[in-house]
């Protein structure tokens, strides 16, 4: 007897096997080894190996316990597919103005755990090597004041801010363009 449950799923097994074998083209590097994958692709638009990149990601929606921040991963992803395009790294910085339930990725382990049922914060390593590469990080302070966490308990080298419209402001100031995603 033929199972119905084996035909239902015959489609879906031919629709994941293109997509797996298309993910095989994302990698890791140039910058960032351990995350941030993309793909390389022939572009139609120009980019000039002299471009300047001052960006600001707005992050307001936190990872799954135990996961990457999708959006700090973004950032790293970034970096990665421009380097590798011949963008000096050196010509690519970037701030992540993080608020909301995002506010929790940028603290340290014990806090994190405290709130997330003692998960561990998986954003942690990724956002120490993303400041060594000059990427700041800008906690909202009044997201921070809503959650009940302090400066005492962020991450190394994360910036409390007034505000995440403070930070974007400012950002904006010094010529700095807003992500759209």
């Amino acid at each position: 007897m033929k199972s119905p449950i084996l035909f239902a799923l015959l489609p879906l097994l031919a629709i994941a096997q293109p997509a797996s074998a298309q993910m095989e083209k994302f990698k890791t590097g140039p910058v960032f080894e351990d995350f941030g994958p993309t793909a390389p692709v022939e572009t139609d638009v120009p980019l000039a190996k002299d471009t300047v990149f001052k960006i600001a990601f707005d992050l307001a929606k936190g990872a799954d316990p135990g996961k990457l921040n999708r959006s700090i991963e973004s950032a790293a992803r970034f970096i990665n597919m421009h380097v590798a395009a011949g963008v000096p790294e050196k010509n690519i910085q970037l701030a992540i103005v993080v608020h909301g339930g995002a506010s929790f990725d940028l603290t340290k382990s014990e806090f994190f755990a405290t709130k997330k049922d003692g998960a561990e914060n998986a954003s942690a390593a990724a956002i120490a090597q993303l400041q060594k590469h000059g990427v700041e990080f800008y906690l909202c302070g009044q997201s921070a004041a809503a959650h009940g966490i302090s400066n005492a308990d962020l991450l190394p080298g994360v910036k409390m801010s007034l505000s995440a419209m403070t930070s974007h402001a400012l950002l904006q100031q010094q010529d700095f363009t807003l992500n759209p995603f």
